[in-house]
């Protein structure tokens, strides 16, 4: 596919664009388990490309509503906006050429960027997190590893609160300019702990200083009558706002990472 124009991420531009902006499709992403459209949007001599994903080609889940998965990655880029940290493109709910879908802002990784390895050491290494093994066939095993880096320990944050059920390592993003990206949150906000995720890393440990600082914004922006509550009201229910606000509580009162229930798979399969 061709790189994107660059439009400033995270600007009003970028949203406006996108929300205003006449879509015309290009292709499909056939991985994909659910309908994944790439598309063009232009508006007003701008253009760009992006994802749009039409609630109509949603494949149902049975411990999800129908239909809900677009709005879930809308609030999950309200949330990613509000911590400051940008993890997840411009993402906006809006109709198209199938009618109502998430539409996000098409990020290039670079392809020379690693994050995830497997490791056939019981040691993950200087600079690596150990999460878990993985069977490699053949009676062999491989150490799964993530990179102790700053940008996937905000993104873990973020997963905890947002409740992310399916962190994949190919939903991380990173770009040539030394941002991270993260897509694909239609999984997320279940009033029940769903927490799967690779970024195991940091559980037990002590969240940094920054992440308090973002959890305090959110426990701000989630309190009666704050703004973010007004805008996730119109994408999620009453009672999983309410487990949001209660999930970052328990992060603010624990202090530490969370680490794995013991009540459900805490590594999503395939991990890529």
């Amino acid at each position: 596919m061709p790189a994107p124009e660059r439009i400033p991420p995270r600007s009003l531009t970028a949203l406006d664009l996108l929300a205003r902006g006449e879509l015309t499709v290009r292709g499909r992403v056939r991985e994909a388990s659910n309908a994944v459209l790439y598309c063009s949007v232009a508006y007003e001599g701008e253009e760009a490309h992006c994802v749009y994903k039409p609630v109509a080609g949603e494949r149902p889940l049975w411990d999800f509503p129908d239909g809900t998965l677009a709005a879930r990655e809308v609030a999950a880029y309200r949330i990613s906006e509000t911590t400051g940290w940008g993890l997840v493109p411009p993402t906006v709910l809006r109709e198209g050429p199938y009618g109502e879908g998430m539409v996000q802002l098409w990020v290039e990784a670079d392809p020379s960027a690693s994050l995830l390895a497997l490791v056939e050491d019981e040691e993950p290494g200087e600079g690596w997190k150990a999460v878990g093994f993985a069977d490699m066939g053949e009676g062999r095993t491989a150490l799964l590893v993530h990179a102790d880096d700053e940008r996937l320990r905000r993104l873990s944050v973020l997963d905890a609160v947002i409740n992310n059920g399916d962190r994949k390592g190919g939903h991380l993003l990173p770009t040539a300019d030394g941002h991270l990206y993260a897509i694909d949150h239609g999984v997320t906000f279940n009033v029940e702990d769903k927490l799967r995720t690779l970024l195991w890393g940091w559980a037990g440990e002590p969240l940094p200083a920054e992440a308090l600082t973002a959890l305090a914004a959110l426990a701000k922006e989630l309190s009666d009558g704050g703004s973010l509550t007004t805008r996730l009201a119109q994408l999620l229910t009453a009672a999983e706002v309410e487990a949001l606000r209660g999930r970052v509580q328990a992060l603010r009162k624990a202090g530490t990472h969370p680490g794995p229930s013991g009540e459900w798979p805490a590594i999503p399969w395939p991990p890529v």
